[in-house]
């Protein structure tokens, strides 16, 4: 990536290694993911430029509004930026026999400063490489967890004085970290999985970067997961996180080196002489959070060294959920119309799992429905397990009902397919999955969440003007 920042009252600008690094400023921080966007939007005028205020230092001089006369600003007419369509599974296939490096450039050259790398203190410099091969400017970014191993913190330093970058750390949450080591203690993923764990320290954390994106970069390749990647596609749109514009279908997910053989990356790494985490020679080959990661021995596959204690089968953080293979009756329409197996229901893990989210029977929900005089107001997500959607929005809506505990709303879910799903049809307005309704205090008629909109701000948005 390796950034030259510099600084004035109207512009930041980000280079990559090809641009001179003289005019970098070695007390100036590089602007934090999801940070506050500082391009100008009151201008009337709104001319097709990309919506940053960072750009290359070889690009033109910001033009100052300031100097232009107040009568051209207002009679010059507005205009809209037309937005096209990408047909990512089409690009995917176009881009299925390309080099790493043309992936990478294709992704930088799409996206600019909406983008940036995923590195996870693993073999994940090679991305970096590709990267500076290309001449672009490029932006990374780092899940600190709190619980690494000291030579992947030394690990992180190194990579940024080789390339001359500053990665953007994202942090969890200090609070939420606090609250779960207190009531469960600090190991509670060897006994109850660590599924609750990496969502308070990986995938909440990563879910604030994305948010100030369009685009990111992985180092996912097909042959480290054969139960979860072997069918990663080097561009797809991203089936669970949610980027700048929010909703499903507003982020792209680039895997460059998705066809490429470990040994080859290795090869790379040796032939580019560029720094690697010294556990590597340990016997570590995927590496995340020292608690959860132990080396492998011979003839183990790689992700085998990574929570151990579990069903090796699904070896994923949370991070790449999209990649846990959902029933394949089930995936023949992602708005929930696939079929199911002989007794009704898809099988798949159940998901918003949470002490905050309550489970509805039948005739739990039925109860609720015919309640005139309710308590309490209630939110209700009818869902199937296996439904990508669904699971799309699981993140958030575990996160909401965890930030509604003991307001006055109760949050709840009701599981509306195989048998169930003629019911949720018939009596509680489900059209696809999933569908979310709000039970007022005072009426029986549920109000249905007409957004595609699920993340947190949105359905809090949306419960606060009816409670």
């Amino acid at each position: 990536m390796a950034f030259a920042v510099t600084s004035s009252s109207s512009s930041t600008a980000i280079s990559g290694s090809s641009f001179p690094r003289s005019s970098a400023s070695p007390d100036l921080k590089v602007p934090q993911i999801g940070a506050v966007r500082l391009a100008d939007r009151h201008a009337t005028v709104s001319l097709s430029r990309r919506r940053c205020a960072v750009k290359p230092v070889n690009a033109e001089p910001k033009r100052n509004d300031s100097i232009v006369p107040l009568a051209a600003t207002i009679a010059a007419p507005k205009i809209s930026e037309k937005v096209e369509v990408e047909d990512f599974e089409q690009l995917a296939k176009e881009l299925d026999n390309a080099s790493p490096l043309e992936i990478m450039d294709k992704a930088l050259e799409k996206f600019g400063n909406d983008i940036a790398i995923a590195f996870s203190g693993a073999e994940d410099v090679a991305l970096i490489e590709y990267a500076k091969l290309t001449g672009r400017p490029f932006r990374v970014f780092s899940l600190d967890t709190g619980r690494l191993n000291p030579e992947t913190y030394r690990f992180f330093n190194e990579v940024e004085k080789h390339y001359g970058i500053r990665m953007e750390y994202m942090f969890p949450d200090a609070v939420e970290v606090q609250a779960l080591v207190r009531s469960k203690g600090l190991f509670s993923f060897y006994e109850d999985g660590h599924q609750e764990c990496c969502r308070v320290r990986k995938v909440r954390p990563l879910r604030r970067a994305l948010k100030g994106l369009r685009a990111w970069i992985t180092g996912q390749r097909k042959d480290q997961s054969p139960g979860t990647r072997s069918e990663v596609p080097v561009v797809q749109v991203d089936p669970v996180f949610e980027g700048l514009d929010g909703g499903i279908g507003s982020l792209v997910k680039w895997n460059p080196v998705a066809n490429v053989d470990g040994k080859d990356i290795w090869n790379f790494l040796r032939a580019m002489n560029v720094p690697v985490n010294t556990l590597h020679s340990q016997g570590y080959v995927s590496i995340g959070c020292e608690p959860c990661t132990r080396p492998v021995l011979p003839g183990q596959h790689e992700r085998e060294g990574r929570w151990w204690w579990e069903d090796a089968k699904a070896k994923e953080c949370g991070l790449h959920k999209g990649n846990l293979k959902q029933d394949s009756a089930a995936q023949l329409n992602g708005s929930g119309n696939g079929a199911s197996h002989a007794n009704g229901t898809a099988t798949q893990s159940d998901i918003f799992n949470s002490q905050s989210l309550v489970t509805l029977s039948r005739t739990g929900i039925e109860n609720l429905a015919r309640l005139e005089n309710r308590k309490e107001p209630w939110l209700v997500v009818l869902y199937a397990p296996w439904c990508r959607f669904c699971q799309a929005m699981e993140e958030s809506y575990v996160e909401l009902a965890e930030k509604l505990a003991g307001s006055g709303v109760k949050v709840a879910k009701f599981r509306a397919d195989g048998e169930q799903k003629e019911y949720a049809k018939t009596e509680l307005q489900l059209g696809s999955f999933p569908t979310i309704l709000f039970f007022p205090k005072h009426s029986s008629k549920p109000i249905k969440y007409a957004s595609e909109k699920r993340d947190v701000d949105s359905l809090m948005a949306f419960i606060n003007a009816l409670r």
